[in-house]
């Protein structure tokens, strides 16, 4: 398996899947799957400059993967994916519904000749309705679906719920899936498609504030930080010594604000009657903030974390990128943070090892530490023609020379 080759096993060896997604929702899916071990096929080209491993989208979410350069608007590179596919335990794409068909590659045509396939197609709106051929990215999905609106604050509802939260989900929305169809087949013996609608997947993410609504008419509207649903005072951020530094105290029962006030020293202000229930406290909770913010700023945001939770009140510094590789002593222990090696395939900026974030599952028989960096255009091209479909190396050569791996 060229770059991917290793011994030990892992969860997914012997999956073959085919990608042919791009941006972020689907190579994430099939990113999680290489991770397990899957041999995780990704179709490039020279043509689309976009899927190229010189943009930090694509170093991010096709690691692990194998890159075959295919020209799909040539019939013979169409003909090569329609071959590669009937080898395949699972295609992946995420266009815009129709795209694949055109090409000769839908669920009929690969079905037909590959009736174990499990085909999942991602796309924003699902294949049907009114709005089956809108162009949707995270930020289109997040503000038709609702999260933006709720997501936001009082008076800013614009602001929204930042960057690609519905492209992850939909990633591990869809790894899921093709786990299940894997199992389905192993007891039927047959594949099938699954039609993926990323903008559904938005709306159900909106969970108790849509569930509310229809059981009883109540429209929420956006609350910043504040827990719509939980009896839960204080539960916010608070300023902390240092520039724009700040904590997350939750605290979510009577015992814990005992042990929240013995913390801070059973100060005055906390013995005051409107702060005796979470119910008050909540109805209060701009007086009793300000108390606890005038607390917070005296220290760093770390030492607040560690004095309340050795006390058993749930707190956590709100951290940066930077503090979460170089300060986070958790990750650290846990060896979240490692590199990707390159393998001489990479060109540019890029010839160094990049530093990526493991699959965060830890599996006690079947390992998943093996992380390689995203391949060059068509840097696997001959091996996986070979295995694949057993395609003689002079074959291999005229089709290059004939522009179809580019």
């Amino acid at each position: 398996m060229g770059a991917q080759s290793q011994s030990a096993a892992r969860p997914l060896d012997g999956i073959r899947v085919l990608d042919f997604t791009h941006v972020l929702a689907g190579p994430f899916a099939a990113r999680i799957l290489a991770d397990m071990g899957a041999d995780v096929v990704k179709i490039v080209s020279e043509q689309r400059p976009g899927n190229t491993p010189v943009g930090p989208y694509y170093r991010m979410w096709n690691r692990n993967k194998r890159s075959l350069a295919l020209d799909m608007s040539t019939d013979r590179g169409r003909e090569i994916a329609r071959a590669l596919a009937e080898h395949a335990d699972i295609v992946l794409e995420n266009f815009s519904p129709g795209v694949l068909d055109r090409w000769g590659m839908g669920y009929d045509a690969v079905s037909e000749v590959n009736p174990r396939v499990t085909y999942v197609q991602m796309s924003g709106m699902g294949d049907g309705g009114p709005w089956r051929d809108f162009v949707s990215f995270a930020p289109t999905v997040h503000a038709l679906s609702g999260l933006t609106y709720l997501t936001g604050v009082p008076g800013r509802e614009n602001i929204g719920i930042g960057c690609s939260f519905n492209d992850h989900q939909a990633g591990l929305h869809s790894a899921t899936v093709m786990l299940a169809c894997i199992e389905a087949r192993r007891r039927t013996g047959r594949g099938q498609r699954v039609d993926f609608a990323q903008y559904e997947l938005g709306v159900a993410l909106t969970g108790p504030a849509l569930l509310d609504y229809n059981a009883n008419g109540v429209a929420h509207e956006p609350a910043g930080n504040l827990d719509r649903y939980d009896l839960a005072a204080p539960n916010d951020t608070y300023p902390c010594a240092g520039d724009d530094r700040w904590v997350a105290i939750s605290v979510t029962s009577e015992d814990q604000w005992t042990q929240f006030r013995a913390a801070l020293g059973n100060p005055d202000w906390s013995r005051d009657p409107r702060f005796d229930s979470a119910a008050s406290r909540l109805e209060h909770a701009a007086e009793l903030d300000a108390h606890i913010s005038d607390w917070t700023r005296r220290f760093d945001a770390y030492e607040v974390q560690s004095l309340l939770q050795s006390a058993g009140v749930p707190a956590g510094a709100v951290q940066t990128g930077h503090d979460l590789i170089y300060n986070d002593p958790q990750l650290a222990h846990r060896a979240f943070f490692t590199t990707a090696p390159t393998d001489g395939t990479d060109t540019g900026a890029y010839e160094t090892p990049t530093p990526v974030d493991r699959l965060p599952l830890h599996f006690s028989r079947t390992p998943t530490d093996r992380y390689f960096a995203p391949r060059s255009i068509g840097a696997d091209n001959d091996a996986v023609l070979d295995e694949w479909l057993s395609m003689p190396d002079n074959e291999i050569r005229q089709h290059e020379a004939d522009g179809i791996f580019r």
